[in-house]
C-alpha cells in the first residue's frame, strides 16, 4: 500500500451544476450575476471615490399616443357616417332623381294626324311615316365621348344627311344649357334619312369596337317616330285645307280650324338606356298615342278641280290680280268647291308667296257691284213696291244727294220693266226702285239695311273658318249721302265671296238662307262616322218672292238684251246676275280698276246648284263681269251638273219681258 504524502495537493471534484440566474432588469448592461462559489474570489465593489453609475431608463407611457389616434379615427368615421347620412337619408330623393335622369329616357310618341278626304272619300291630306331626328347634348361632351371636337364631329356628318348648315347642328349639340338632355335636330324626316343615319351610327360603333381611336360621335342621336303631312293633289283645295306647321301644328284653313281634333293626343314612353341604346332587360313604360280624328269635307275633289284649273286660267289671260269661285248646294248650303288663284302647294312652303297663302275667298272683302242689286229687287219685291212687270222709266243721269249717277254706258232715256232693270244691270233704274221702299229715303234706307242683314251681308258666313272677313257695312244712320244711292246697286259696302254665292242659294232654295258648311262629318279611331250638326236656316224673302225673282234672273241670261249672255248652257234654263263694281286698291285704299263678277244657279226652275266667280283687277281684255266671269260660270257649272247627274228639267223659260213701249 502506498502512502499518501501528505504535501501532495489535494484534486479538486466538480459539483452539480446550478441553473443561470434570471437577468436582473435594473442591471444597466444586462448582464447575469452570478452568487460566488466555493473558492471563488470576492467580488470587488468600486470604491466610493470612482465615477457614480448611471441610473436607469425608463420607456414613455403608451396611452396618450393610442388616444390620439382613436380620437382621428373617429373623426374620420364620423366624416364618412355623416356624408352617408346625407347621401342616403337627407338628400336621398334627389340623388335618386339624379340616377333616374341619367339613366332613363323619355321621348314623345307624337299621334297620327287625322286624314282629310272629300265628300266621297277621296283623300286630300294624309299623314306619312317620319322620324323627328333628336340629340342627347350630354352625351356629346368631352367627358363621354373622350374628344373635345365631338359636337363638331357629329355635325360634319349630319349635315348634308338632314339638309342643315354643320354651324346650326354644332349649336344644338353644345347648348348653353349643359344639363339639357334633349334637342331636335330636324322634323318629320322621312324614314330614308333615318336610315341613313342608322346605318352611319352602326358603322361607327362597329369600327369603335376594333380600333380604340375611333369614337362614335353619333351615340347621342336617336329617332323619334313622328308623321310627315302630305298632301295627294298638290295646290288642289290648299286654300280649304291650309297646311302644318314645323311644330306639327295647322297652320291656315281646316288644318288650322280643326287642329285639336285632327292632332289627337301625343303619346309617352320612359326607357332606361345605356350609352345611348336602350337597355332591354329592364321594363319601359309607355302611354299610347291617341290618332287624331280623319275629317270629311263636304267639297267634291272633280267639281273643285274644273273651279280651280277654270279660276287659273283666267286670272292669267287677263292679267288679274287674284279670282274666286264658290260652287254650293242649294238645298245643304254645303260647298262642294271653292278655289281661289294664284293659290300654293302645301306640300312645299319655302316656294309660296306668302299673300296667297290663304283662302281669299273668305278673307278678301270687296264691293261686289251689280251682283248685290238681286237683294235690293227681293226687298222691292217682298215689300210689295213693284212687281217684275212695274214699269221704270231711266234717264241716261240721275242726279241724287251729291252725285249724279249714271249706267255702264251712255242711252237715251230707257223705257223698262222692273225685270228689265235687273236684266240689263241699270244703276239708275235701281236706286229709283230702292227708293219706293220707304215715304222718305231715310225708311227706304233702313228697310234696305234689314233685308242686307237677312242675307248675310256685315256677318260672318257660319263656317268659322281662320281669317274669314265678314266685310263692311255700316248702320243706315252712318251711310254718307251717296252711300244712301250706291249701297242699292252694290257699291258702298264690302263682302267676301261666300257671302255673295250665300245670297244666290238663298233664292234657290225658295227664301230660306241655309249657313254654309264645308264639313261633312267625322270618324273616330273606331270608325264611327259622325255627321257634321245641322246648320242654322233662316227665312229671308218668301218663297213667291224667291220663285219670281228666279224667273228675273233668267231672263239675264236668255234675253238678248241680257248681259249675261255667255253664260247659257244648252237645254238648261239658267238664273244669273253680272257684276262689275269699281274697286278699292288695298294698297293705296283709292279706286283703281274692276271686280268683275257673275252669280247664278241651275236648274232656274229647279235650283241644285250654284256658281259664283270674281275676279280682281284685270288688265287685259275686257273688265266686264259678263264677259270674263260668265265663261267661268258656264263651264265650271256645266261640269257639276253632269258630275252629279243633275238632268235638265225641259221647262220653259219665264221669258218675262225686258221693256215696254211708253
Amino acid at each position: 500500500m502506498t502512502e499518501v504524502s501528505d504535501r501532495e495537493p489535494r484534486r479538486r471534484v466538480p459539483g452539480p451544476a446550478k441553473p443561470p440566474r434570471p437577468r436582473d432588469p435594473r442591471d444597466p448592461r444586462g448582464a447575469v450575476r452570478r452568487q460566488p462559489g466555493p473558492g471563488a474570489r470576492p467580488v470587488r465593489r468600486p470604491s466610493a471615490s470612482r465615477a457614480p453609475a448611471q441610473p436607469p431608463l425608463r420607456l414613455g407611457s403608451p396611452r396618450p399616443r393610442l388616444r390620439m389616434v382613436g380620437l382621428a379615427l373617429t373623426l374620420v368615421l364620423l366624416v364618412f357616417v355623416g356624408r352617408l347620412l346625407q347621401v342616403q337619408a337627407v338628400d336621398a330623393s334627389a340623388y335618386a332623381a339624379k340616377a333616374e335622369l341619367n339613366r332613363y329616357v323619355v321621348h314623345t310618341l307624337t299621334a297620327e294626324r287625322g286624314g282629310i278626304t272629300d265628300r266621297n272619300g277621296v283623300a286630300l291630306a294624309i299623314s306619312e311615316d317620319a322620324y323627328d331626328i333628336t340629340a342627347d347634348p350630354t352625351m356629346f361632351t368631352s367627358k363621354q365621348l373622350k374628344v373635345d371636337d365631338g359636337p363638331e364631329q357629329a355635325a360634319a356628318l349630319l349635315a348634308p344627311i338632314l339638309g342643315k348648315t354643320q354651324a346650326d347642328l354644332v349649336k344644338l349639340l353644345r347648348p348653353e344649357n349643359r344639363e339639357l338632355r334633349y334637342v331636335r335636330l330636324a322634323t318629320r324626316q322621312t324614314p330614308q334619312v333615318w336610315k341613313q343615319i342608322k346605318d352611319l351610327k352602326a358603322a361607327l360603333t362597329t369600327k369603335a369596337g376594333t380600333d380604340n381611336n375611333t369614337v362614335n360621335v353619333l351615340a347621342g342621336v336617336f329617332a323619334d317616330p313622328s308623321s310627315q303631312r302630305v298632301y295627294p293633289n298638290g295646290d288642289l283645295a290648299a286654300g280649304i285645307l291650309g297646311w302644318v306647321n314645323a311644330d306639327g301644328k295647322g297652320g291656315g284653313g281646316i288644318e288650322q280650324q280643326l287642329d285639336k281634333e285632327l292632332s289627337g293626343k301625343d303619346g309617352k314612353i320612359r326607357y332606361a338606356q345605356s350609352g345611348g341604346r336602350e337597355v332591354p332587360t329592364v321594363a319601359s313604360t309607355e302611354t299610347p298615342a291617341v290618332p287624331g280624328t280623319d275629317v270629311e269635307l263636304t267639297i267634291d275633289r272633280d267639281i273643285q278641280w274644273a273651279a280651280q284649273n277654270a279660276i287659273t286660267e283666267q286670272v292669267k289671260k287677263s292679267k288679274a290680280d287674284r279670282g274666286y269661285v264658290v260652287v254650293q248646294d242649294t238645298r245643304t248650303g254645303q260647298i262642294l268647291a271653292m278655289a281661289d288663284s294664284p293659290g300654293f302647294d302645301p306640300n312645299d312652303l319655302s316656294t309660296a308667296d306668302a299673300e296667297a297663302m290663304g283662302n281669299a275667298a273668305l278673307q278678301d272683302a270687296y264691293e261686289p257691284g251689280s251682283t248685290a242689286k238681286v237683294m235690293s229687287v227681293a226687298a222691292v219685291l217682298e215689300r210689295n213696291a213693284a212687281t217684275p212687270l212695274t214699269h221704270v222709266v231711266v234717264p241716261n243721269r240721275l242726279h241724287r244727294g251729291d252725285r249724279l249717277f249714271k249706267d255702264d254706258v251712255d242711252h237715251a232715256t230707257w223705257y223698262l220693266t222692273l225685270n228689265g232693270v235687273l236684266a240689263k244691270s241699270s244703276n239708275i233704274g235701281t236706286i229709283l226702285a230702292a227708293g219706293q221702299l220707304g215715304k222718305t229715303q231715310e225708311q227706304a234706307n233702313q228697310v234696305l239695311y234689314s233685308y242686307l242683314r237677312k242675307f248675310g251681308i256685315g256677318s260672318y258666313s257660319g263656317l268659322g273658318f281662320p281669317g274669314e272677313t265678314k266685310g263692311i257695312l255700316a248702320a243706315p244712320d252712318k251711310w254718307s249721302t251717296s252711300q244712301q244711292y250706291t249701297i242699292p246697286f252694290g257699291q258702298g259696302f264690302s263682302i267676301n265671296a261666300m257671302q255673295a254665292a250665300s245670297v244666290y242659294s238663298t233664292i234657290a232654295n225658295g227664301g230660306v238662307r241655309v249657313d254654309p258648311t264645308l264639313i261633312r262629318g267625322t270618324k273616330g279611331a273606331d270608325g264611327r262616322f259622325t255627321p257634321a250638326a245641322q246648320p242654322r236656316k233662316s227665312r229671308v224673302v218668301s218663297a213667291k218672292t224667291a220663285t219670281t225673282l228666279a224667273g228675273m234672273l233668267e231672263s239675264v241670261v236668255d234675253d238678248e238684251q241680257g248681259t249675261g249672255a255667255k253664260a247659257a248652257i244648252p237645254g238648261y234654263n239658267v238664273a244669273g246676275k253680272t257684276g262689275t263694281a269699281n274697286r278699292v286698291d288695298p294698297a293705296t285704299g283709292r279706286y283703281r280698276g274692276y271686280t268683275s263678277s257673275f252669280a247664278g244657279f241651275a236648274p232656274a226652275d229647279k235650283p241644285r246648284i250654284t256658281v259664283y266667280c270674281a275676279i280682281q283687277n284685270a288688265t287685259a281684255g275686257s273688265y266686264f263681269g259678263g264677259q270674263i266671269c260668265g265663261p267661268i260660270y258656264k263651264q265650271v257649272m256645266e261640269f257639276a251638273l253632269k258630275t252629279l247627274q243633275i238632268p235638265p228639267t225641259g221647262a220653259k223659260a219665264a221669258n218675262l219681258p225686258v221693256d215696254y213701249k211708253p
